[in-house]
């Protein structure tokens, strides 16, 4: 489905993040590997949309850091410490971390078609006839070929997300982090947002997936993440995360979800 994004690896080391006192994570460190489908469950608050948003730098960690295929992001090293980039370099940076938003985030003005062109205009990378081609092209990938010209309002939500999706792969980014994608569409929508994201996977794009979708887990993923207060409490094969879990916590999370 999209053979011309090259997957690419995700460290995390160490990071901390916290408000205030409250602290959101408390030393993540983790390995996506290039074309690994990496889910990440747990409960409310457990720190999972955090994580997401501290690995493209929309939140700055406190400590620790992110890299993408050996390349810090939103900081230098500049010494022994850490020097945060100038907003114009973490820009070009993120572009290369597709995000999906569990709320679609769509421009209400704009049509689909402009919504998933727009990237690749205001970064440069396209003219406007290439990148509303290429808007054409993804649109049909996720089965909204004959959508083009409506506005997001004119869409349910499932077709929405679909559009984000496709946004997200217009900048053919080396990760695409997704943030709980179902948990703001009704039930019977579900279905076709997750179809578009199992494609991907069996793509091999690299993609990490916060999720309650706990069958959607056990389908698609390489690696299981279970987060808990902050910090990962067990990690590994979707099989035994979910059906032979060591950890007492992750138990008692997954005999209330499952």
């Amino acid at each position: 489905m999209t053979t011309d994004i090259r997957p690419a690896a995700v460290e995390v080391r160490d990071v901390h993040k916290w408000y205030g006192a409250h602290r959101v994570l408390d030393g993540i460190s983790l390995t996506v590997r290039p074309g690994e489908v990496t889910v990440v469950i747990g409960p409310s608050g457990s720190g999972k949309s955090t994580l997401l948003r501290v690995i493209n730098h929309l939140e700055k960690p406190e400590a620790g850091h992110v890299s993408l295929d050996g390349e810090l992001i939103g900081v230098r090293r500049h010494g022994t410490r850490l020097r945060e980039l100038s907003e114009r370099v973490i820009l070009t940076q993120r572009s290369r971390i597709g995000f999906v938003f569990q709320n679609f985030n769509l421009f209400p003005h704009l049509t689909v078609l402009d919504n998933v062109a727009a990237a690749p205009v205001a970064t440069g990378r396209l003219r406007k006839p290439e990148a509303r081609e290429l808007a054409r092209t993804l649109l049909g990938r996720v089965g909204l070929a004959d959508r083009t010209a409506a506005y997001p309002r004119q869409l349910s939500g499932g077709q929405q997300q679909r559009v984000a999706i496709a946004r997200a792969l217009a900048l053919r980014p080396g990760v695409i982090l997704f943030d709980e994608p179902t948990s703001a569409l009704d039930p019977e929508l579900v279905g076709e947002v997750l179809s578009v994201i199992k494609d991907l996977a069996t793509s091999g794009t690299t993609l990490v997936v916060v999720t309650h979708e706990i069958g959607f887990a056990r389908e698609v993923a390489d690696r299981v993440v279970f987060l808990d207060e902050g910090r990962i409490v067990e990690q590994g094969p979707p099989d035994r995360v979910l059906n032979h879990p060591e950890h007492e916590r992750t138990k008692e999370f997954l005999s209330k979800v499952l």
